[in-house]
């Protein structure tokens, strides 16, 4: 049996809709003289990062965290500090076509929440990014509490968007959040890049 078109779709932030140029962090991570990925990796690491955006730490007690790891490896406080905010005042790019995308699914009656494992600095994020109005949800790990890909994360956000999971399409880099999203009845694409809005826009009848 053929799935209905979809009456809402349901974004992914970071390594989506966000952009982020690792050739950036890695200048950030030479003028501080550290070594190549050694920030991302602090960043990243998951024991680290699962506190934050299930809203256990804060974005800056968060970002301390990372500044102490920095400190261990290297034995310069200052120098990691000082790594740590400048990567903190890089919020990454817009990718276009998938706000182009957004817009047109809107103005065709399609509800668009944005889900995202996010931290306490999501808003002002937003507001950085130019995205505060661009969407009729927003579904942040760090208010619910809970992380995708946990059903109770996709159950959240389909009760946001007033839409059965049956009827929403959910776009995510992550081909295990895919994975999780289809384990619910939602359907789901793993988005690899703009190659993917031809796609897209068939799947969403725009």
């Amino acid at each position: 049996m053929m799935r209905p078109k979809p009456t809402a779709l349901l974004i992914d932030l970071d390594g989506t809709l966000r952009r982020w140029d690792p050739a950036v962090i890695h200048g950030i991570e030479v003028a501080h003289g550290l070594p190549p990925g050694t920030l991302h990796t602090a960043a990243i690491d998951w024991s680290r990062l699962m506190p934050v955006i299930i809203g256990d730490l804060t974005h800056d007690e968060w970002a301390e965290v990372i500044i102490a790891d920095l400190t261990d490896q290297t034995g310069d406080e200052d120098q990691a500090r000082a790594a740590v905010k400048e990567w903190e005042s890089y919020r990454g790019t817009v990718e276009p076509g998938l706000l182009e995308l957004i817009r047109a699914a809107r103005a065709a009656g399609i509800k668009v929440g944005l889900a995202t494992n996010g931290t306490d600095l999501l808003q002002a994020d937003l507001r950085a990014l130019g995205l505060t109005d661009e969407f009729d949800a927003v579904i942040n790990s760090s208010e619910l509490h809970i992380p995708k890909p946990a059903p109770e994360y996709f159950g959240a956000a389909c009760q946001a968007l007033d839409t059965p999971p049956g009827q929403v399409l959910f776009v995510d880099d992550s081909d295990r959040f895919v994975r999780g999203a289809r384990a619910v009845g939602l359907a789901a694409y793993r988005w690899t890049g703009p190659d993917d809005l031809p796609y897209l826009r068939a799947a969403l009848g725009l």
